[in-house]
């Protein structure tokens, strides 16, 4: 692949690349900062491009949360069309997504980093570039098969799992900014759902929409509420949550320069 689109957010703040790219034949040749202008706001990228041999590859690399230098914008006020527009125009070929998720089973723990395969939203708000006619687009399966059979086979190498670990989950969308109570995370497991999160499903279906590639790597930051073991009762505090996602980041390095080299 010649140019991949990398979404960050709390799992991902920055795209601070150093020794991953040598140990991946990668050299930085030059980093710059731009703005794009979309129909539905300004989205600035970060763009690095790279060298193998004689071959020019490139990273354009989005923060969902850009706030215009402010604090992170808050999760139910992202302009997810203009991020994905942004990506679309940059001319990228694929976009793999870093989220952090609170996990619900017990063979997702903290600091497990895995695929959604599936999402669930029930939360009643639109995510489309379609509002002047109707469009409909299929999202039996949300998620690119090629894009996440790769990505498999480097999370398991990558974190030392055999070929019996389950990679591969449902994403739950939760509308936010509040995190989940008990009673919402039992509902939560009754219907299917094994990670929460409030942002992700928004970004595939519009990458759906404009056959964009999207694979979601998630990593499990924390336990969901009432799953803490030993202590259901635990409180979840959004600073330790992206603390533990920014300490698991190796297996997501290797998976972008994994896609940008093979």
């Amino acid at each position: 692949m010649q140019r991949l689109g990398v979404i960050g957010g709390t799992g991902l703040i920055d795209m601070t690349l150093g020794e991953q790219l040598s140990a991946h034949g990668l050299t930085l040749v030059q980093r710059d900062a731009v703005t794009v202008e979309t129909p539905y706001g300004e989205v600035p990228l970060t763009c690095i491009e790279l060298s193998k041999g004689d071959e020019k590859k490139q990273l354009i690399f989005l923060q969902r949360h850009h706030n215009n230098g402010a604090p992170s914008r808050p999760p139910h006020m992202i302009e997810h069309r203009a991020n994905i527009r942004a990506l679309l125009d940059a001319g990228c070929e694929a976009v793999m997504a870093v989220c952090s998720v609170g996990a619900i089973p017990e063979d997702f723990p903290p600091g497990k980093v895995a695929l959604a395969d599936q999402y669930i939203d029930f939360t009643g708000h639109q995510s489309t570039f379609h509002d002047d006619a109707a469009v409909f687009t299929s999202v039996t399966d949300p998620f690119d098969s090629t894009l996440n059979e790769a990505l498999e086979n480097v999370l398991r190498s990558s974190q030392g799992f055999d070929a019996q670990e389950r990679m591969r989950y449902t994403y739950w969308l939760a509308q936010g900014p509040h995190f989940e109570t008990k009673a919402e995370i039992d509902a939560i497991d009754t219907l299917g759902g094994h990670m929460v999160g409030m942002t992700m499903p928004r970004e595939v279906k519009l990458a759906r929409e404009v056959n964009l590639p999207y694979a979601a790597v998630c990593i499990s930051s924390n336990w969901a509420a009432g799953r803490e073991p030993g202590n259901a009762s635990q409180d979840l505090d959004h600073h330790s949550v992206s603390s533990q996602a920014n300490r698991r980041l190796a297996p997501v390095w290797a998976c972008m320069l994994h896609l940008l080299t093979e």
